[in-house]
């Protein structure tokens, strides 16, 4: 994989999605992100679980993204919630304060339990 791609996959679990991603989450390959996740608010599914754990880089465009999905989980009464345990991702999180904005789990199972 090089770094200008992406890999996004999505499975239903119970009713509720979970999208996968691996790879960088920046300005090339965010457009990618931004586009599954509303094909799957378009299918019907109002929360998401998006796991985070093989993402590698995240830089503001990538949250942008994540911020855009959460506004339009919770327009359609739903949420979009996060997977990782990534230091480089949670760091980001952190230091942009969205740790406090987006409910962050450890794994998918721990996700889907709330």
């Amino acid at each position: 994989m090089t770094g200008a791609e992406l890999d996004v996959t999505v499975r239903k679990v119970d009713g509720t999605a979970v999208v996968a991603v691996a790879g960088e989450i920046d300005v090339y390959t965010s457009p990618l992100l931004q586009e599954r996740l509303v094909e799957v608010l378009r299918d019907g599914s109002s929360s998401i679980v998006l796991d985070l754990s093989a993402v590698t880089f995240l830089d503001s465009t990538g949250l942008g993204v994540l911020i855009t999905g959460l506004k339009r989980c919770r327009s359609a009464e739903g949420d979009l919630v996060l997977v990782t345990a990534q230091p480089n991702v949670l760091k980001v999180l952190e230091i942009t304060g969205l740790n406090d904005v987006f409910k962050v789990h450890d794994s998918v199972d721990d996700a889907l339990a709330t």
